[in-house]
């Protein structure tokens, strides 16, 4: 029995590293490699059960493709295939931008300037993407968009965590009030996860949502990283490009790091493969100074993706019976809407604010979104098309 749980671990381990450092292009990129890897190519589930996870896994916060990426480590391995799974996913994109925040502090003159400008342009671009899909998928109708456009006045005017938990709140409400129901699915069906570690999970996770502050206020240090890191990962609905908003309230608004700092790091976040929520390793990098900052990274990295898998080991088990709540489908529609205004208002600031300050940032970022809207194009590649393209005419015209 032990040598076959340790054959599977290893397995586990194998596969999820391959994709930790091969699975560029995001959330949903990342889910197409999931599907080739484990339903096609292993046949560790199939179709239905795939789509199952999936679905729970955008219903919750957190980081939808690693949420998976955690299930079906669960599912083959057990709580530490789990572990395993998203350990191995995550590692490489997180040291990759460990690492680029300790060289960042070295790029300097006009051309280290150029490159930083180049990745700012790349979050605008990369944003305006994402708020134009999420738009059309999430608020297809007079309503949602009504409560988008709510969202945004509430970021702008009331600023920071208050404002996008007013934001969600304020959605949720009138998605309940006012949603239509979600098609009914098909025949429910139990999809193979023990409730035993059900209710600890909820109760964790809800400890630490509600202790982590109060701990913060009165021993400071790496427990106020710790909580800033995870209430960021315990709001994220919607994608991890809704993360963005909510860190730059937590580690920009309190001066921890700088919005020219922020929005590199989000720019290098697209170069990189594996998980989007690995940002929160470049941030807590930047942090503190030579080798604490590995451990803040650390620490930034498990806090921002603890929420969500919590919540995915405390509610998996009971998804088909959620997922036939009414209720639940307006509350979810209601609020994804508003996620898409609070994404949409941080476009604006910071992102777009800081990238675009001149009439070709303007042209390149364009040029970035249409790459990636209309032809298809990786975000990697947009990266180093938009770095090249602004460190030429930075080396040109000097600025």
């Amino acid at each position: 029995m032990r040598d076959s749980c340790s054959h599977r671990w290893a397995e586990i381990a194998r596969a999820f590293l391959l994709l930790g450092m091969t699975a560029f292009g995001g959330p949903v990129a990342h889910l197409g490699y999931f599907r080739e890897a484990f339903v096609v190519r292993r046949g560790w589930l199939d179709d239905r059960d795939f789509a199952d996870l999936i679905a729970l896994c955008q219903f919750l916060p957190g980081p939808a493709s690693s949420q998976v990426g955690f299930a079906l480590g669960w599912r083959r391995g057990g709580l530490v295939g789990a572990l395993i799974a998203w350990s191995a996913f995550t590692l490489p994109s997180a040291i990759a931008l460990v690492a680029a925040a300790a060289g960042a502090a070295h790029l300097g003159g006009e051309w280290g300037q150029a490159l930083i400008q180049g990745l700012k342009l790349v979050a605008v671009a990369v944003v305006a993407h994402a708020v134009w899909q999420m738009a059309g998928r999430l608020c297809p109708d007079r309503l949602r968009i009504g409560i988008a456009l709510a969202a945004v006045f509430a970021s702008v005017t009331l600023g920071g965590t208050l404002g996008q938990l007013s934001a969600i709140v304020l959605g949720a409400a009138v998605g309940l009030c006012g949603c239509p129901p979600a098609p009914a699915g098909s025949q429910s069906r139990d999809i193979g996860f023990s409730t035993r570690l059900s209710a600890p999970a909820l109760a964790f996770f809800l400890a630490l949502l509600l202790g982590l502050p109060l701990a913060a206020a009165w021993s400071g240090g790496f427990v106020v990283v710790a909580d800033a890191f995870y209430r960021a990962g315990a709001l994220v609905f919607g994608g991890g490009h809704v993360v963005l908003p909510l860190l730059q309230s937590e580690v920009v608004a309190p001066g921890w790091v700088s919005e020219p700092t922020f929005i590199t790091g989000y720019g290098l976040a697209q170069a990189v493969p594996g998980p989007l929520f690995t940002f929160a390793a470049y941030l807590g990098a930047s942090l503190a100074p030579g080798g604490a900052g590995w451990a803040t990274a650390a620490l930034a990295t498990v806090m921002i993706f603890l929420p969500g898998m919590l919540l995915l080991i405390g509610v998996l088990p009971h998804w088909e019976r959620l997922r036939a709540s009414s209720r639940a489908q307006r509350l979810i529609q209601g609020s994804n809407a508003a996620v898409v205004g609070i994404l949409g208002a941080a476009l604006f600031d910071p992102i777009w604010r800081s990238g675009v300050v001149a009439p070709i940032d303007f042209a390149l970022a364009l040029t970035g979104f249409l790459l990636l809207s209309v032809w298809r194009w990786p975000a990697w590649g947009v990266v180093i098309l938009l770095v090249m393209a602004r460190v030429v005419v930075g080396a040109g015209t000097g600025g």
